[in-house]
């Protein structure tokens, strides 16, 4: 059965929940310059490169690639297109199904995606300790969200 949520709380979540895309608002726009300006690449490309890099034979189905970016398939399309251009995947077909395109990383991909990691990880910690400094709430937020799990803390 749901525990009942207090009215105090249903009031405070807006203010809790704009605080959160604020957050979120200020940590896109640090990583998006940083990566853009050291790497040359976009914010969604670095993340299909995370993706790509994670998967396995480094390879993605086009539709696989979008859920995981949250991107409609003319966006993804877009995406891959611009990766393609610039070395760093390549587009595949499926051998069971010719209909199936895969996106594949690329040597080149790889090597770009290693180096834009320390990047995208060092801007993130900055942004969010600024975002900390001038916020008590999302101070308070941030703690408990790197909390371990039961499950982290006990591997």
């Amino acid at each position: 059965m749901p525990s009942r949520i207090s009215p105090t709380q249903v009031a405070a979540d807006p203010q809790m929940w704009n605080r959160m895309l604020t957050l979120h608002a200020h940590v896109e726009t640090r990583l998006a310059t940083a990566l853009q300006r050291r790497h040359g690449l976009g914010l969604s490309e670095y993340r299909a490169l995370v993706f790509l890099d994670e998967a396995p034979d480094n390879e993605l189905r086009m539709q696989d690639l979008a859920a995981k970016l949250g991107l409609n398939q003319s966006s993804v399309t877009r995406l891959v297109t611009r990766l393609n251009a610039a070395d760093l995947t390549y587009r595949d077909l499926c051998p069971d199904d010719k209909r199936g395109v895969y996106t594949v990383l690329t040597d080149t991909g790889r090597t770009r995606y290693q180096e834009a990691v320390p990047t995208y990880e060092s801007t993130l910690t900055e942004a969010l300790a600024e975002a900390a400094e001038s916020d008590p709430a999302i101070a308070a937020i941030l703690t408990t969200a790197r909390k371990p799990t039961p499950a982290q803390a006990n591997p």
